[in-house]
């Protein structure tokens, strides 16, 4: 099982530059003009309702712009498909000229469809030299179907093209199989966690130090330093994470490390846990275990969930994985972490996902702060009883009834978000 959780972390936990979704848009775009070159005619983009609503009005880095339609621009003149989440790393400001002609021009077409999949992308960029086509599934790095002038390059809509990544079915396993497991692994296996915390701290810093989104975490540090809040433990996770977000989410040209497919999914499990390993002087050797716990509690959460979904992941999955790795920081066993979760599930799973955007950061900041209080009251014995709403008597049962209320309890809600999202866009228009 150690290979295994290896492997699943090297996977889950890699660097991504701006929102994923619409990073993921960009790399499909990418890819599919990498096949012919030339010059643009026209782009596009089909993508599943989940795509379209996290990328709706998320910045993008690099520009002063938001959404799809610029990403998807950005990567067929600038992006390079090998980066992968990292696809517009090489951008420049001239890139950034031509793909805002390129839209300002309409040659960039946006439509919605979830008859393919969940999690669906399809990019169509028509140049002088031809048509090139790619799609993704399933992840956001998972590209199985790349196509130029009708030859099919590549085709396999069950595994991914990077051969290298393995697919395990964790939900046949209990998650204290995971993270007793963790307990027991070297400091040498987890070692490499590590650069998700600088990473993660790094752009938080930047969000405290510059005006990005709303500046929660911003205005949370001069609320400290004015002492209208305390300058304790919680306030600080609160801060960090909020920081991270506020610069991500309004398009900052940082890097941040991610988890499950998306970047605030990594700051909310990496940036609180972290936090509170420093308040509690903990060494490296115990923050890579709390960081794996972290991690591999949101990966086992999300395959229940879904990859995209109509509830906050940040709160209902990496919120919960955060919880968990303060638990083991806390010295909880076995028993604390089934409360820590209860807590957690019990308390802000009606948070909804109404898109990737600078708002985010405050609900990070809610998943965050819950995440200390979830893990605080549990190694003090409290816990959500068995039964009360969708907590169920133990881990399983408990993360399995939140799935059945993500999948099947929110199916409409998706469709209703983006209903009132396209109404509000019209109506600023007019």
């Amino acid at each position: 099982m150690k290979e295994m959780i290896k492997d699943i972390l090297k996977q889950e936990v890699v660097l991504a530059l701006g929102c994923t979704e619409p990073v993921a848009v960009a790399l499909a775009s990418a890819s599919a003009y990498s096949l012919i070159n030339g010059e643009i005619n026209k782009i596009n983009v089909i993508v599943s309702s989940n795509i379209f609503k996290n990328a709706f009005a998320v910045g993008i880095p690099g520009t002063k712009n938001v959404g799809l339609h610029i990403a998807a621009a950005l990567g067929a003149v600038g992006g390079d498909s090998r980066l992968k989440l990292q696809v517009l790393k090489n951008i420049n400001s001239n890139h950034e000229k031509l793909a805002k002609k390129i839209v300002e021009e309409n040659r960039v077409n946006i439509g919605v469809d979830d008859s393919k999949a969940r999690f669906y992308i399809r990019v169509e960029v028509e140049t002088s030299k031809g048509l090139g086509v790619c799609e993704i599934r399933d992840k956001h790095s998972n590209i199985v179907y790349l196509e130029a002038n009708g030859r099919v390059i590549f085709e396999n809509r069950e595994v991914a093209v990077d051969n290298a990544n393995k697919s395990y079915d964790i939900r046949k396993y209990k998650l204290m199989d995971f993270i007793n497991e963790i307990l027991n692994m070297e400091y040498d296996d987890l070692e490499f966690l590590l650069e998700g915390a600088e990473v993660n701290f790094k752009i938080a810093q930047e969000g405290l130090n510059n005006n990005y989104g709303m500046e929660i975490g911003k205005r949370y540090k001069r609320m400290i330093e004015e002492g209208v809040l305390s300058d304790d433990i919680q306030n600080n996770i609160i801060m960090m994470t909020a920081a991270a977000s506020d610069a991500r989410m309004a398009g900052c040209f940082m890097p941040v490390m991610s988890s499950a497919g998306s970047g605030n999914h990594g700051i909310t499990a990496i940036i609180p846990v972290a936090v509170c390993a420093k308040y509690l002087n903990k060494d490296n050797k115990d923050l890579v275990k709390a960081l794996a716990i972290s991690h591999i509690t949101t990966i086992y959460i999300k395959q229940f969930t879904g990859r995209l979904s109509s509830v906050c992941g940040c709160g209902v999955a990496a919120g919960v994985g955060a919880a968990c790795g303060i638990c083991y920081l806390l010295g909880g066993k076995d028993k604390e972490f089934e409360n820590t979760i209860k807590n957690m599930v019990g308390d802000i799973t009606g948070m909804v996902c109404d898109g990737a955007k600078p708002g985010c950061a405050i609900k990070l900041s809610t998943a965050a702060s819950a995440a200390y209080k979830a893990a605080i009251l549990a190694v003090r014995g409290v816990s959500v009883p068995c039964g009360n709403g969708i907590v169920g008597c133990d881990i399983e049962a408990t993360i399995k009834n939140l799935g059945v209320f993500s999948r099947e309890g929110m199916k409409n809600a998706d469709k209703t978000i983006i209903d009132i999202m396209l109404k509000r866009d019209i109506e600023y228009m007019c």
